[in-house]
């Protein structure tokens, strides 16, 4: 008969296998967050950049569903709850588009471009 150590090892390491100890420890550190920022001292005004910027990284981690972080990005930036229209940032940043990058962030295709400019000047 298995003793509650093994018990325990075994019920962990499928947690661990099943990506849920992961998943549970980023709630519990969002959700500390969350009740250590409902304390805080109200932030300054978000500038136009700062909106812009955090909204590459909220889309990033939508689509990587780093949903927890996510949530703190969003709790402790300010950033409104309604996202930014894709087409909107598209036009703000001067960003093209072709069919590879349009169904990835928008930072993929702006680090695409940026590396291929500056392969582009090396050469």
């Amino acid at each position: 008969m298995a003793s509650i150590s093994d018990l325990n090892s075994a019920v962990k390491e499928t947690l661990e296998h099943r990506g849920v100890l992961q998943e549970v420890k980023a709630r519990l550190r969002a959700e500390v967050f969350h009740v250590l920022n409902d304390h805080q001292e109200q932030r300054p005004p978000l500038t136009n950049e700062n909106i812009l910027i955090t909204e590459l990284i909220r889309e990033y981690l939508d689509f990587n569903n780093y949903k927890y972080t996510a949530s703190v990005l969003q709790s402790e930036s300010g950033q409104p709850t309604q996202k930014l229209d894709r087409e909107f940032l598209k036009q703000e940043l001067n960003v093209v588009e072709d069919a590879e990058t349009g169904s990835v962030p928008l930072l993929y295709s702006i680090i695409g471009n940026y590396i291929s400019h500056r392969k582009g000047h090396d050469a």
